[in-house]
């Protein structure tokens, strides 16, 4: 790949004036009763919502889990594919959380970026940065570095010792580090810390979980996490955008919701650049 992946994403979020990534996260026992008689049920769902989506979104994030619980990594793999060959201009992030040392990390790189030829994957730095840097060694491609997460437990440990916690640190390593290729994850559910790790790392575009379901809110994340350049956010929502509908409308739902949530990021970010000028 000849840019590096900060030049895609922000290609694709200018081209589609959007901050959305939408994760696609199938759950067999909700997918709408069209996608359940196919032969490939994961894939031909998370295609209709890829398609009625791409519109309105500036990244696409398969959540790997949910398709090795059930023996499908072929269907991921295809899943892939199909966003590659259909809508090449839109990066694919692989939510992987990969962490391990030496030879093993290298092999999970390969793994990530040649086997499922992802544009980036998430992983975790808390084994030590030496974890992180075989992921940074492929050219082109990306390593979203978990820094502090969504979930309630997380300050149980990135939150520790207190005055210059694990999280700051990871993210300070982090700016260090970049070379057009890290990013970080931050979750909406803690606007504040999220507002911290800005100032560690003011040039790291993040990773937002948790605005949909988890209940963060958009607003907040506008207000503490842009960069200098009034950008660098990509806001993920999985269940509430590719569950809008069980029903027979499902892509007409989706597509709905993903345009009402970049239509609110876009709202957001006009509000906190106001409040900054």
């Amino acid at each position: 790949m000849d840019s590096t992946f900060h030049e895609r994403l922000r290609d694709a979020s200018r081209r589609n004036d959007s901050f959305l990534c939408v994760g696609l996260d199938p759950r067999p026992d909700r997918l709408p009763g069209e996608c359940r008689r196919a032969a490939q049920p994961l894939l031909h769902f998370c295609q209709g919502i890829v398609d009625a989506t791409a519109p309105f979104v500036c990244a696409f994030k398969p959540q790997f889990a949910c398709y090795a619980a059930t023996g499908a990594t072929d269907e991921l793999r295809e899943v892939i594919r199909y966003i590659r060959e259909r809508h090449p201009q839109i990066p694919v992030i692989l939510d992987a959380k990969r962490s391990d040392i030496g030879d093993t990390a290298e092999l999970y790189a390969r793994e990530l970026f040649e086997f499922y030829d992802v544009d980036a994957a998430t992983v975790s730095p808390y084994l030590g940065w030496d974890t992180v840097e075989p992921y940074l060694a492929w050219p082109g491609r990306g390593a979203i570095v978990l820094c502090h997460t969504s979930n309630p437990g997380s300050p149980w440990l990135q939150e520790y010792p207190g005055q210059t916690p694990v999280y700051l640190r990871v993210a300070e390593r982090a700016q260090a580090e970049d070379a057009g290729n890290v990013m970080l994850v931050v979750g909406a559910t803690f606007p504040e810390q999220l507002g911290l790790v800005r100032q560690r790392a003011p040039t790291l575009p993040f990773l937002v979980p948790g605005i949909g379901a988890q209940g963060g809110d958009i607003e907040a994340v506008f207000a503490h996490g842009l960069d200098a350049e009034g950008g660098g956010l990509l806001l993920n929502a999985s269940r509430s955008v590719i569950f809008a509908s069980g029903g027979d409308d499902w892509r007409e739902a989706a597509a709905a919701e993903a345009a009402r949530l970049r239509d609110a990021m876009r709202a957001a970010r006009g509000q906190a650049l106001g409040r900054n000028s």
